[in-house]
């Protein structure tokens, strides 16, 4: 591992041996020295929790790279804190088997690994594709690597602080790249109730994606017309006029009494 080439954490939350994150990583290893930090299995829906109740094995399974029985936050914040080497570039997420759009950021592993990154002081990616079978994550690492050689061109503050990218990308060869905002995922929501051979009641919860319209600079929107979806995605998730609004709450008289 060389000094002179910038350093790129790896995780997902496919797990350690994923098509995705293979194919990300050699398609990375020229462009700069990898660490490797993933999941021993799939942690899918993860989101940004942290295993804090009990402890997390670590099991070295190849040259830098290393596999860990927590959640996707869990491997980039043990790599961040005594894996690596020296402070990475770049924490990249990926490349998810399925899209994470609009409201799935708030559940998806993969985002949660490249969001422990930022919040970290690493800058983050999550790198999601369309989900097809036989799945072919060829195109999508290519679009990595020259969406990472921009970001190392242009120096440090290419992506600002506390901020990380969302980048899904359709099944098929790249059209075009719009920058986006998060849109509207809808899913029918739903509640299967089943009886197990003991007559004990159990539940599946979540259901399909519903197709419905979105705002035109969004993320589902991007997608629908073939782009790649490129949005930028704060820590800070302070909803500014309702903060505001709340100001006025504690000049009314009711609200001063115990």
């Amino acid at each position: 591992m060389s000094e002179k080439k910038p350093l790129i954490l790896l995780s997902n939350d496919d797990g350690v041996t994923a098509p995705g994150i293979l194919a990300l990583a050699g398609a990375l290893a020229e462009v700069a020295d990898l660490i490797i930090a993933a999941p021993d299995r799939e942690r899918s829906a993860a989101a940004h929790s942290i295993s804090l109740d009990r402890p997390l094995r670590v099991e070295q399974v190849a040259a830098n790279t290393w596999s860990i029985d927590g959640t996707p936050v869990d491997c980039v914040y043990l790599a961040l804190h005594h894996l690596v080497p020296r402070k990475p570039d770049l924490c990249l997420s990926g490349i998810n088997n399925g899209f994470n759009l609009g409201s799935d950021v708030f559940y998806s592993g993969t985002v949660g690994a490249a969001l422990e990154g930022a919040l970290r002081g690493v800058p983050g990616i999550a790198f999601s594709l369309e989900r097809q079978s036989p799945q072919d994550f060829t195109h999508a690492a290519a679009f990595a690597v020259s969406l990472v050689r921009e970001i190392f061109s242009r120096g440090p503050g290419a992506i600002e602080e506390e901020t990380m990218l969302n980048v899904n990308l359709p099944a098929g060869p790249v059209r075009g790249v719009r920058p986006t905002r998060l849109g509207r995922r809808i899913y029918r929501d739903q509640v299967a109730v089943r009886k197990d051979l003991r007559g004990k009641e159990y539940y599946w919860i979540g259901g399909p994606e519903d197709k419905g319209p979105d705002l035109p600079d969004a993320d589902c929107t991007a997608i629908a017309e073939g782009l790649v979806s490129v949005t930028a995605l704060g820590l800070d998730l302070t909803h500014e006029p309702t903060q505001k609004r709340m100001a006025a709450w504690w000049s009314d008289s009711r609200m001063q009494r115990p």
